[in-house]
């Protein structure tokens, strides 16, 4: 293995809400992943505002094993703000992101690691045998992913799948917004990085209920857009809205150009026709959309300065039973 592809430690980061059955079965099967691996691991769970007995079963998990943290928010920001949590107060070279609710198999980490030590910055797990209902999962699952992987150019069979492997230097050019945490692969690739996939074991749910449905779909899909704007045009928008502005302005004034010449050599009366409206519409919007643009590379500049705001706010971090405050930014609103 070369010296560059060397994974010296891990960490575990693993989003939490409303999993207070399976925190202890989770917590055994961590530990006998862990014992297996001859590296230096520790394992991030954020507690993403939970409402049952979650928070007290996972500081009990934190003050009797010094490997776990644990991050509790102030309230429910959804998974993609918890996994940005996690990486956020990650300390290993390779971070490894799966989900709490034991779906998800520990003893598939090693299997990531193998592959990750071949060379590759991002490392996704494929649920190839997936334990999940048919219609309102799997279906909706496959079509997102087809869609994720055309749109983006890397092609991945499970985009959904949580349980994906990282080079930390990668996670360190991603900011996770919306439900953006299954795109960083792309976001990855897109930033010079290497993915690679392997087949993952996946498990029907034992505690608990799924907190995905169909609903879900269509933030999905806002956020595919999103991502394909970004890969794309990030930075240079005004390749976007400058593009259709042009075509809409040149459109515009070839009608007004040829509305003109009838008029003036032809005396025909152009007041009243409905040609007329859609050139000066043209126009209009051309200018628009040009003037769009460049108010978007403006912001581009500011979006890439302003990259420090997080997207969570933390109420405590327990370390080997040791809560310690850390208060963030008053949220917006």
């Amino acid at each position: 293995m070369a010296a560059d592809n060397e994974i010296k430690s891990v960490s575990l980061v693993l989003p939490v809400y409303n999993e207070e059955d399976n925190v202890q079965p989770l917590y055994e099967a961590l530990s006998a992943t862990m014992a297996g691996l001859a590296l230096p691991c520790e394992v991030v769970l954020v507690n993403d505002g939970s409402s049952d007995d979650t928070a007290g079963r996972l500081d009990a998990v934190a003050e009797r094993d010094e490997r776990f943290v644990v991050i509790h928010l102030r309230r429910n920001f959804g998974q993609t703000a918890a996994m940005a949590a996690g990486f956020d107060h990650a300390t290993g070279d390779v971070v490894i992101a799966m989900d709490a609710d034991l779906q998800n198999d520990p003893t598939d980490i090693p299997k990531l690691l193998d592959k990750m030590a071949e060379g590759y910055d991002v490392v996704s797990g494929w649920r190839r045998d997936r334990k999940d209902k048919f219609l309102t999962r799997i279906l909706p699952s496959k079509i997102a992913n087809w869609m994720i992987s055309t749109m983006t150019g890397v092609r991945l069979h499970d985009y959904g799948c949580s349980l994906k492997a990282y080079r930390r230097e990668v996670l360190r050019d991603v900011r996770l917004y919306g439900e953006m945490h299954r795109y960083i692969p792309a976001l990855a690739y897109w930033a010079g990085g290497s993915v690679a996939e392997v087949v993952v074991t996946h498990h029907a749910r034992r505690f608990g209920k799924s907190k995905y449905g169909l609903s879900r779909i269509l933030r999905v899909l806002l956020d595919l857009f999103t991502v394909k704007f970004l890969l794309a045009y990030s930075t240079k928008p005004i390749q976007v809205f400058g593009r259709w502005g042009i075509m809409a302005g040149a459109l515009g004034f070839l009608l007004a150009l040829y509305l003109s010449v009838e008029k003036l050599f032809f005396n025909v009366n152009i007041g009243n026709r409905p040609l007329l409206l859609l050139a000066v519409l043209l126009l209009l919007v051309g200018v628009q959309l040009v003037t769009m643009g460049l108010m978007a590379e403006v912001q581009v500049r500011t979006y890439y300065e302003s990259q420090n705001k997080p997207i969570y706010r933390i109420r405590r971090v327990v370390r080997h039973g040791e809560g310690v405050e850390e208060p963030g930014p008053t949220p917006a609103g």
